[in-house]
């Protein structure tokens, strides 16, 4: 398993012990300690000389410790970091800096973003695949930033093979609940980040998976394009609606149970209100779902089309297909409605609804 951060916060701790270490040696001249193996070289304490596993201990909100870390480059990936300052729901990214400018993109509470440069009140920024225009009054930015970004960030796995096999249980004897395509990114549960079976959450359900087949990262939610989704030839103006309409939605809470469009929604209230907007009304049920239109196979999919997945072959979620080998659905709790390649998880049964 690849580590691309092998501890973001160990990096922060010892490099502030590195700095702490190098004050006191300018104010004193002098350092000795018992027992130590730091080494001194030209003036310096050597990095490769800090015992990392000796600094779980240290706290890693310290303001100083950050600072430091900041000043020997991005741990997260950022030169300079802005984090989405909203109380809820999504900043619209613009083309040019003007209210009125086009929408680039959306920018969900809480995810980060490098400043590019400052226009005025507005600020360009780079998120995810997605650059554009922001208000800066609507950003942390410096110190602030950085304070948040170590209380948010999460550790995910990425899928490094494609058919990636997620079992019930940290085992290979045990049940194959899910395979996922190389590239889909799945959230990180109960600190296993550096075990060698890591706990995921696919789609709210829970699982396991070889720390052989992912890369592990330490992640800030980025920006969602509004131009992901492809249509075909000969879709239907409704069809092009209805998916402009649910990617409107992208980036908004999963809840499970929930059936509002902008404070939380799980994946089969999402399909439930998007299709009830354009006349067709659903049971708030996956498996109920799959039983209200007629059975398509994948290479007939449109835009508007459902598709299910299940755990088992029991059908347990729901996305709508948007076309360009996309759909969008409500996911899990931490990535909300997002957008995903339909074959993220084999699919067990595809759906259609609307007929034009």
């Amino acid at each position: 398993m690849k580590k691309r951060i092998i501890s973001a916060f160990s990096l922060v701790c010892a490099s502030a012990l590195i700095f702490d270490f190098c004050l006191d040696s300018n104010n004193k001249n002098t350092y000795t300690a018992s027992n130590t193996k730091a080494t001194l070289t030209a003036g310096a304490i050597t990095a490769g000389s800090v015992d990392i596993a000796s600094l779980d201990s240290i706290s890693v909100t310290d303001s100083d410790a950050i600072a430091t870390a900041k000043s020997l480059g991005d741990i997260y990936g950022y030169n300079n970091l802005g984090i989405c300052n909203v109380s809820e729901g999504n900043l619209n990214i613009r083309e040019s800096a003007s209210t009125d400018g086009k929408l680039a993109g959306k920018f969900p509470a809480n995810a980060g973003c490098e400043i590019l440069r400052e226009e005025g009140d507005w600020s360009y920024i780079k998120s995810g695949e997605v650059e554009g225009y922001v208000l800066t009054e609507y950003l942390l930015t410096g110190q602030a930033a950085w304070d948040k970004a170590v209380e948010l960030a999460e550790y995910v796995a990425t899928a490094k093979t494609g058919g990636l096999r997620v079992r019930a249980e940290g085992n290979t004897e045990c049940e194959i609940i899910y395979q996922l395509a190389e590239g889909e990114e799945i959230a990180i549960l109960d600190n296993t980040q550096d075990q060698d079976w890591i706990k995921v959450d696919v789609d709210g359900d829970e699982g396991y998976v070889s720390a052989e087949y992912v890369d592990v990262d330490l992640s800030l939610k980025t920006a969602m394009t509004l131009t992901e989704a492809r249509y075909g030839e000969g879709v239907s103006d409704v069809r092009s609606a209805l998916c402009d309409y649910a990617l409107q939605f992208v980036g908004n809470r999963y809840v499970w149970g929930g059936t509002s469009l902008t404070n939380g929604v799980d994946c089969s209230g999402f399909t439930m209100q998007i299709m009830a907007k354009y006349g067709v009304y659903l049971s708030h049920s996956s498996r109920a779902q799959a039983n209200e239109g007629t059975k398509v196979s994948t290479s007939e999919l449109k835009p508007g089309d459902l598709i299910f997945y299940g755990k088992g072959g029991r059908i347990n979620h729901v996305a709508i297909y948007i076309g360009g080998g996309q759909i969008v659905h409500a996911s899990n709790k931490r990535d909300g409605i997002k957008i995903s390649n339909y074959m993220y998880r084999s699919p067990i049964k595809c759906v259609r609804v609307l007929y034009d």
